[in-house]
């Protein structure tokens, strides 16, 4: 997915350094990848909090999102309730990480982004059960219910998290999706009419996307969007789409992000 990666802003995380930690994984052998952990005001160890994934960690914990202040903000308002957020990076193909998170880590080493998000199988979200959610309840305590824990992602991260929560509802029941890759990279493409005919997932979708998006030999970014949209409407998903005229990157979702929060967990 590197040709992806120009298009969008390099970001940089407010977590320092320290506060990153790395995990080598075994679900997909000889990668290695960033994760930090954020706990919200007001909440409990004693007690399970809700839980809210992002894909591309780096860049919601930083540059236009910054998801921590923003969701600490919403929490702190009583608009969203205590949660736990957990920024998860791709792996890359390397035995250590001394870099701090970035996309230009993701081009110095051999990266695993494309098969971890791009891929139509359930490979990712186990690899987030069984190795990430672990580490995460050694910090705070989190809720088991679907309904209290939601994925989110950008471009290929947009079409994981929703792969997430369409191939595990019992882990995840909220999607948020910003210019989601809903294209043919890997077999995306497929999703409006898995969607249209397969049994209905108990998840809340949210998608945002622009009209200049990318369109290139793996599909229109946009058109994927509104097919995504079209389909969760005529199986009367639980769903929001909210369109403007940005490109691909964090700009339109940045701007709606908190708006778009409180719908997701309303």
């Amino acid at each position: 997915m590197r040709h992806l990666l120009v298009f969008i802003i390099s970001l940089i995380a407010p977590l320092s350094a320290g506060e990153w930690a790395t995990l080598q994984s075994t679900t997909f052998p000889g990668t290695i990848r960033h994760y930090a952990i954020h706990r919200t005001p007001k909440t409990d160890p004693q007690k399970e909090a809700a839980l809210m994934v992002f894909q591309d960690g780096h860049a919601y914990a930083g540059g236009e999102f910054k998801a921590t202040k923003v969701i600490d903000q919403l929490v702190n308002a009583g608009h969203l309730p205590p949660m736990v957020l957990v920024f998860v990076n791709p792996g890359v193909f390397a035995t250590e990480l001394k870099e701090s998170p970035s996309w230009e880590l993701q081009k110095k080493y051999k990266s695993n982004r494309s098969v971890e998000y791009d891929t139509l199988s359930a490979d990712y979200v186990t690899m987030l059960e069984k190795e990430i959610l672990p580490l995460v309840e050694k910090v705070q305590r989190i809720s088991k219910d679907p309904k209290q824990r939601a994925i989110c992602g950008l471009s290929s991260g947009g079409i994981c998290a929703f792969t997430a929560a369409w191939e595990r509802p019992d882990l995840f029941g909220k999607v948020m999706s910003h210019v989601g890759s809903f294209t043919n990279i890997r077999g995306g493409h497929v999703y409006p009419a898995l969607i249209r005919k397969d049994k209905i997932r108990p998840i809340r979708v949210f998608l945002q996307d622009g009209s200049n998006d990318l369109d290139n030999e793996h599909g229109n970014w946009f058109l994927a969007n509104q097919e995504m949209a079209a389909a969760l409407k005529f199986r009367k998903y639980d769903y929001q789409f909210v369109t403007d005229d940005t490109g691909h990157g964090g700009k339109g979702g940045s701007k709606i992000f908190a708006e778009s929060l409180r719908w997701l967990w309303r």
